[in-house]
């Protein structure tokens, strides 16, 4: 399965207020970029994850974000520092460019 081009129009429309943020098609999902720099995926279940680590991961885990993580062909579980947005902001423009904000600065 993969993400489909509705979904990623969905995602930049939820993040439009951003400015000019840019997306790559890859390994069924996507990336979204902010000059440059990676801050989201869709996964190809049409989840969408904000990259984060310290501080700000502990933000979204009290948001009730949920970790990323994926079972391998050995039965062993893999995370990477990507939170599901908090399900509040996932319909609210408002919040949801409030969390990916948060996300782009602790990018830099």
């Amino acid at each position: 399965m993969s993400v489909s081009d509705a979904d990623i129009a969905h995602t930049r429309d939820l993040i439009a207020p951003l400015g000019t943020i840019t997306h790559r098609k890859m390994m069924g999902g996507a990336t979204f970029y902010a000059d440059g720099t990676i801050f989201a995926i869709l996964s190809s279940d049409s989840t969408l994850f904000l990259k984060a680590d310290g501080s700000f991961a502990d933000q979204m885990e009290k948001a009730g974000a949920r970790k990323f993580s994926m079972t391998r062909k050995d039965g062993s579980i893999a995370t990477m520092g990507y939170w599901t947005m908090p399900d509040a902001a996932l319909d609210d423009p408002d919040a949801a460019c409030d969390w990916a904000r948060r996300a782009i600065k602790a990018q830099r």
